[in-house]
């Protein structure tokens, strides 16, 4: 739909048959740490808002408004995440599983933790993000250095789009009175 961003990065992007894509969707692959494809299946729903960030979504999948699937996450046949929810990077979602609204999912097989759970943080700083999105080996609590690499990471692979041409600004007429 309007407004949705496929954005391949050096990977690719598949998308099934009977699968609707809703507006403001973002569904990047990448190279930066290996080859992160954006795999989705037949039947699935992306909801407006929703991120997919080089996972893989099995066939008949929901995933609502707002929610946020990371970096070589799987989510199984029938499974949904719910408005706001975030599957972590390299979670695996069985089939048919049910990921509430505003929750995380974790590990494989995945778990669920609430927000202002204590262990949040924690847990969290195990998946290794940074290195999993990446490719940056700093640790959990030099957060700096840290961003730092990951801003210098970004900029080199966006920067390879200063010379892109824009071959459409939308549609005819738009921003005229």
């Amino acid at each position: 739909m309007y407004g949705a961003v496929l954005d391949a990065e050096g990977a690719r992007i598949e998308i099934g048959e009977a699968t609707v894509i809703c507006e403001n969707a973002v569904l990047r692959g990448s190279v930066v740490a290996g080859d992160q494809p954006v795999l989705v299946g037949d039947h699935v729903f992306v909801g407006p808002h929703a991120t997919l960030l080089g996972c893989r979504v099995g066939r008949c999948v929901y995933v609502a408004t707002a929610a946020t699937v990371l970096q070589e996450a799987r989510l199984g046949d029938g499974s949904v995440v719910a408005v706001g929810a975030l599957v972590h990077a390299r979670a695996v979602v069985p089939d048919e599983f049910f990921v509430p609204p505003h929750t995380v999912a974790l590990d494989e097989p995945a778990r669920l933790l609430a927000p202002g759970d204590p262990g949040l943080a924690e847990a969290i700083g195990r998946v290794g993000f940074a290195r999993v999105a990446f490719g940056v080996d700093a640790e959990w609590t030099d957060r700096v250095t840290r961003y730092e690499r990951i801003a210098e990471v970004r900029v080199v692979e966006f920067g390879a789009h200063t010379d892109d041409e824009v071959l459409s600004s939308g549609p005819q007429g738009a921003g005229e009175a």
